[in-house]
């Protein structure tokens, strides 16, 4: 498997799905917004461009399966599957807020081996396969070297529907932006992770997240030097909905924090 011809070749599928998302935007017609749960939208845009995104993946890689977020394919690889967030920041999409992205991992096995989050709004792709180093636009990145929590910018997420944890989660909070430079909540995860990998955040994290979530932007923070955790500092980060994103330097102080307020 060429990894990297692949990593190239799915930052074009990506770029074309940004582009008919970024063309709908400029026409789009808030009556066509659905309810998946509370709290939860979704719209023909995210589904027309996940069907774009499997049919164009399908042909990339003809064996491989899908674990997608809307829905419009149920079949499964047996050595490979595309992890697919078509639109991750539907609510700032559709309340014309400039911060969302079109998110592929790839999963081999049970691995990622690929990562691309393609954040349209900025016209940046971020990408990243096994083997090689993190990339945004053509241009090696690394997580930053920032060393102290005073001089960090944290970033994180919102729960939308599961507030089981919210009285936690809202005292980590309260202790970020008391002890950090800044708190920061964009709307997106892919985004979020990506900008650790190249060092606007230096330390992301989460509860409530689904793989297509994470999975190409946890991949490209490791290939760019950061470290990744789920909140009991395991590895189940992809599937079991917790995530800590951090550079070396603040990685062991901050899973540690975010242990202490969310276990």
């Amino acid at each position: 498997m060429d990894y990297q011809q692949l990593c190239l070749a799915v930052c074009d599928v990506a770029r074309s799905a940004g582009q008919f998302i970024a063309n709908e935007r400029a026409h789009f017609d808030l009556s066509k917004v659905e309810n998946k749960g509370l709290h939860d939208l979704v719209s023909y845009v995210d589904k027309t461009s996940e069907r774009q995104l499997v049919d164009a993946l399908q042909n990339l890689l003809p064996e491989a399966g899908f674990i997608v977020e809307e829905g419009t394919s149920d079949k499964r690889g047996e050595r490979f599957n595309w992890v697919i967030d078509p639109l991750d920041g539907t609510t700032n999409f559709i309340s014309g807020v400039p911060v969302y992205a079109v998110s592929i991992g790839l999963l081999e096995n049970d691995a990622v081996v690929l990562g691309v989050v393609y954040e349209i709004g900025r016209n940046e792709c971020f990408y990243a396969w096994k083997g090689g180093e993190a990339y945004l636009n053509g241009e090696t990145i690394h997580v930053s070297t920032t060393a102290t929590i005073s001089d960090a910018l944290l970033a994180t997420g919102f729960p939308y529907s599961n507030f089981k944890q919210l009285d936690n989660y809202l005292d980590l909070l309260k202790w970020g932006m008391t002890e950090a430079r800044g708190v920061r909540r964009l709307g997106s995860a892919a985004t979020d992770l990506v900008y650790v990998a190249c060092g606007r955040f230096d330390a992301f994290f989460e509860y409530d997240l689904k793989p297509w979530d994470v999975a190409a932007g946890a991949f490209i923070v490791k290939q760019a030097g950061g470290s990744i955790v789920d909140f009991s500092g395991g590895n189940n980060y992809l599937f079991g909905g917790e995530i800590v994103a951090s550079n070396p330097s603040l990685f062991m102080f901050m899973q540690e924090k975010v242990t202490t307020f969310m276990q």
